[in-house]
């Protein structure tokens, strides 16, 4: 992210990526968030490859923050860390990428689930709310 602003106390970033923008306001003062609906649980940023999230735990570990070992989500690579405001970062990779388990012309179709969560699914299917795609 990069700079991009400021106009009365708050700080805008930009990617050169596309995406959104992020707006920080600094308020010392005021209360801390908490975990809720309407709150946000984590921010995820992209890394290029497995090297590029090597080099950025390695900067997280430099700054002094605790951060995760690799974590394998099936579908990506992941770190967490948490900045020193409270909010909870995710480093993730591309690949292997979802495509590893269904075509691309029918992904999204069919629920997927992690292995360790395959013995689960009759429960975890019954407690999700059906989904209705709009047609145009």
């Amino acid at each position: 992210m990069r700079a991009a602003g400021e106009d009365r106390g708050v700080r805008r970033f930009g990617s050169d990526f596309g995406g959104g923008v992020i707006d920080l306001v600094r308020n010392p003062s005021g209360a801390g968030g908490t975990l809720g609906a309407g709150s946000v649980h984590h921010i995820a940023w992209r890394a290029a490859d497995e090297r590029h999230q090597a080099r950025l735990r390695g900067a997280v570990i430099d700054f002094g923050l605790g951060v995760t070992p690799v974590v394998d989500r099936q579908y990506f690579r992941s770190i967490y860390f948490r900045e020193p405001g409270g909010v909870l970062f995710e480093v993730a990779t591309d690949q292997p990428g979802f495509l590893i388990d269904e075509p691309e012309a029918t992904l999204g179709e069919a629920l997927k689930l992690p292995p360790q969560y395959e013995a689960a699914r009759d429960r975890i299917e019954a407690d999700l709310p059906d989904i209705v795609v709009p047609t145009l």
